[in-house]
């Protein structure tokens, strides 16, 4: 399992020079792949931005994870992409997902048949990033062109995918998918033999699975708990993600954080390696300076052992 960052905790600040600045610090750390989100509703594009990194941070795969697909074309993103990548020289992974309802909602979007959006939208968005070509007639998309120049490399591509349905799409044409707040029992026991037999129907690659969850080395655990419950339970209401703590055993965000010692938390990440995590990119969610001094210390330490 390869380890990365997430920089996802700064994309509120959108800033362009933290994000550039925080990926500088991953790569000369050590670690292997460096992923933004973006938020339907927030004004900060991550691709936009993990372009201008990628023109000053070499040596290190840069990611989204996630932009919403239902606000963007699947041509106009396939062309962003590919632009992007022009920077990246191959380093470049497209993560996407379907997002939330209620995020839609504040846009004016209708979250109607997702996963029928989700399967045409890679069917026209995955031939223009490999080829630069589509042509699509679907009920959602209907799409025919050609890219100027076809990809030098193609941009692959992960899938925010937790149910059955959306996990079997992204088998059958994604590369993988890209997890937040899904546990290492339901790794192993849902999400990595869905995905991986939809995979091996469809003749592809065992699909990569890239996971983040918060991590934070500390002695006062449950006060970091206790914030992630404040600051982050708007996770626990979302229904996707309420079926995953379900499955998991959990009642919410602040149960799945790596948080503790360093033996329990390098424990947590090798439980997710053994569950079938093939990458882990932790958000590292650190109260004091003493908290990310050891905990960037400790992934340092586990990034250089895998």
């Amino acid at each position: 399992m390869q380890l990365g960052i997430n920089g996802t905790g700064l994309v509120q600040k959108a800033s362009v020079q933290a994000v550039i600045d925080d990926a500088e610090r991953a790569a000369a750390d050590g670690f292997a792949h460096y992923w933004l989100a973006e938020h339907p509703t927030g004004g900060f594009d991550a691709i936009t931005t993990l372009a201008l990194v990628g023109a000053r941070v070499p040596n290190i795969e840069l990611g989204t994870a996630i932009v919403p697909t239902m606000p963007r074309h699947p041509m106009a993103l396939a062309g962003q992409a590919l632009t992007a990548a022009n920077t990246m020289l191959g380093r470049f992974t497209l993560g996407i997902g379907l997002s939330h309802e209620p995020m839609m909602a504040q846009l004016g979007i209708d979250f109607v048949k997702p996963i029928r959006h989700l399967r045409e939208y890679l069917q026209v968005l995955i031939p223009l990033l490999e080829t630069g070509e589509v042509t699509f007639d679907g009920e959602l998309y209907r799409s025919e062109g050609r890219f100027f120049q076809p990809p030098t490399q193609p941009v692959p591509v992960l899938v925010a995918a937790l149910g059955p349905q959306a996990l079997a799409v992204a088998g059958r044409l994604a590369a993988g998918t890209t997890l937040a707040w899904v546990g290492a029992k339901t790794v192993r026991e849902h999400i990595v033999p869905v995905i991986g037999d939809a995979a091996a129907a469809a003749a592809r690659p065992s699909p990569r699975v890239l996971a983040t969850l918060p991590v934070c080395v500390t002695d006062e655990p449950d006060t970091v708990r206790a914030s992630i419950s404040r600051g982050l339970s708007m996770y626990g209401k979302l229904p996707s993600y309420r079926a995953m703590f379900k499955r998991e055993g959990v009642d919410g965000p602040a149960d799945l954080a790596l948080v503790g010692s360093p033996a329990e938390v390098a424990d947590g990440i090798a439980a997710l390696a053994a569950a079938g995590v093939t990458d882990f990119a932790p958000s590292e969610y650190c109260l004091s300076t003493q908290q990310r001094q050891q905990t960037r210390a400790l992934l340092q330490k586990i990034a250089t052992e895998v």
